[in-house]
């Protein structure tokens, strides 16, 4: 039973239910001072408050004292503006924007959203940096609605938060025009490694956070750097990356992999790294060269897992064992699905869950690609994302492609 630990779960489960410290201490009939010691693990709840605690916010006294301390998502923060246009106008020319629309998007909103959808009892945290502007309110407002902890994402008013513009026809294609924003400052340095108070830490994307990009003389990368300081710490780690043409995935991937406990990608990125094809001159997936681009992935340092997905499939392989496993994806019919922005984050979030709580290798796969699926049903990052029975239920309903 750890200090620290129950403190920030009940700094977590405070926050769900929208309680501020002197809301919480007036239930509690103690002061605000032993609410705030008690959050900060300065010392142990008095026994008698157990019962209180496990009462008020709906879980087991059991639940309160586990030493399981949830998962922190860190990186790229972006808002998503969504615009259906009628046509893309020639040069000089034009169109109507016909539908105007706001999302969260990038790695650490969407996938620790989907997180607490999964499992609204998870800790999970963000840590980031967004502008002082509207997009940077809207951002917290979602991530704290949904019970994200916001405490450790940094608001600067020298940057814009990061958006994308999402030109979109009505047909769904879809054209990206991105500002980097406050993503591109984002640095190593401000994020406290020896505050965070996880289990595993995920981040992402790689290629487009600048400051951990940047070449480091003894590690390769400030991410490589910064991901051996939080193993150091004791926390897991965990990356995902971009898919950006004409990316250079050799240089800024493969220093971070040492320092890797889990690596999700999907089979571009994979394979890019080592400029194997992810597919075949028809389209059909390159297996062997998957499997092959994920072995020369573990062994370039990774230490538990390396994860592959794609439209069609997932594989992982075991750093351990030396096995790999693999699970199709879920048959979903087209005429049920409303879009696919942020399938790649809902699937790391199924990964990530599946890790935490020690699912076996098959089961990581079937849950997350079941997770992935979810996305399928509404048009923005993390709309479709449901809990973890509902996952469950959804892969029973639709089963797998054959």
């Amino acid at each position: 039973m750890d200090a620290k630990s129950i403190g920030a779960t009940i700094a977590h489960l405070r926050k769900r239910m929208g309680l501020t410290q002197a809301e919480l201490a007036e239930r509690l009939n103690v002061s605000n001072k032993a609410v705030s010691k008690l959050e900060n693990g300065l010392g142990y709840p008095d026994l008698s408050l157990f019962p209180l605690l496990s009462s008020l916010f709906g879980v087991s006294v059991d639940y309160l004292l586990m030493q399981k301390k949830g998962i922190t998502v860190a990186g790229s923060i972006i808002v998503d503006i969504l615009k259906i246009i009628e046509k893309y106008p020639t040069p000089g020319t034009l169109a109507y924007v016909t539908s105007l629309s706001q999302a969260v998007g990038g790695c650490a909103p969407n996938t620790a959203i989907d997180l607490v959808k999964i499992d609204p009892h998870l800790s999970v945290s963000v840590c980031g940096k967004v502008g002082t502007d509207e997009n940077g309110r809207f951002i917290l407002g979602e991530l704290q609605k949904h019970g994200v902890n916001i405490d450790r994402i940094i608001s600067t008013p020298t940057a814009p938060t990061s958006f994308s513009d999402v030109m979109s026809l009505p047909q769904g294609e879809r054209t990206f025009f991105h500002v980097k924003g406050a993503n591109a400052c984002f640095a190593p340095e401000e994020i406290d490694v020896k505050g965070l108070n996880c289990d595993i830490l995920h981040i992402g994307y790689l290629m487009l956070l600048d400051r951990f990009d940047c070449p480091d003389p003894e590690y390769g990368t400030a991410m490589a750097r910064f991901l051996h300081r939080v193993q150091e710490a004791g926390i897991k780690t965990s990356i995902d990356t971009v898919s950006r043409e004409g990316a250079d995935y050799k240089t800024t991937v493969l220093p971070a992999l040492p320092y890797c406990d889990y690596v999700i990608i999907n089979e571009l990125e994979c394979c890019s790294i080592w400029d194997i094809p992810p597919r075949n001159e028809e389209g059909s997936l390159n297996v062997a060269g998957i499997l092959l681009a994920m072995e020369k992935t573990a062994q370039a340092g990774v230490r538990r897992k390396v994860i592959v997905h794609a439209r069609e499939a997932c594989f992982l392989y075991d750093v351990k064992s030396g096995k790999t496993v693999s699970a199709r994806s879920l048959a979903i019919p087209k005429e049920e699905m409303k879009g696919n922005t942020g399938a790649g984050d809902a699937f790391c979030a199924g990964c990530l869950y599946a890790f935490y709580n020690h699912y076996p290798d098959t089961k990581v796969l079937e849950f997350a690609s079941a997770a992935a699926a979810c996305n399928l049903f509404a048009a923005n990052t993390v709309d479709g994302m449901r809990s973890k029975d509902e996952i469950y239920a959804l892969a029973e309903k639709y089963g797998r492609l054959s």
